[in-house]
């Protein structure tokens, strides 16, 4: 299955995008042999529209557009279930074992998600109640995507 990212807002060079970038490169190295292939990451600026709900709607529209029928959606989302590592990555196995062929997994902007994709994603999660800056968001969700792999091939680097 295929995993790609889409990120509303960009990362400026520095350490927070060279973790995420490891992360993300271990991801790649090591997801083919348990069947994830990471499709790469898509950045967009964060709307300038007037009030939230205009800037959600308009950020949820440039994601519609990397959503081609058949794609599964995970959503990042405060307002999102908080899961495990291990249910995650059984969240993501289910998808692939079902037959889905690819997955997108959304950071939000500062506003969060549109509600009609809160709606039709197959799983919001939040990584916690408190407020994480976008940076950091991306770093926990690379460090999950390989932790991914750790754990659906059995490694140790999980422990439980």
């Amino acid at each position: 299955m295929k995993i790609s990212v889409f990120a509303v807002g960009r990362m400026k060079a520095g350490p927070e995008k060279e973790l995420a970038d490891r992360y993300f490169e271990r991801f790649s190295k090591s997801g083919p042999a348990v069947g994830l292939e990471f499709s790469g990451l898509v950045e967009t600026p964060e709307s300038r529209a007037q009030g939230p709900a205009e800037r959600k709607r308009e950020e949820a529209d440039r994601l519609r557009q990397h959503l081609a029928a058949g794609v599964a959606l995970i959503l990042l989302d405060e307002r999102g279930k908080s899961v495990s590592s291990q249910d995650f990555a059984g969240r993501i196995a289910a998808l692939r074992d079902g037959g889905r062929r690819a997955l997108l997994i959304a950071i939000g902007g500062p506003d969060g998600h549109d509600a009609t994709l809160r709606e039709t994603a197959e799983l919001v999660v939040s990584f916690g109640a408190q407020t994480w800056p976008h940076q950091m968001v991306r770093i926990m969700l690379a460090e999950q995507l390989y932790r991914t792999v750790t754990i659906l091939s059995g490694h140790p680097y999980h422990r439980e």
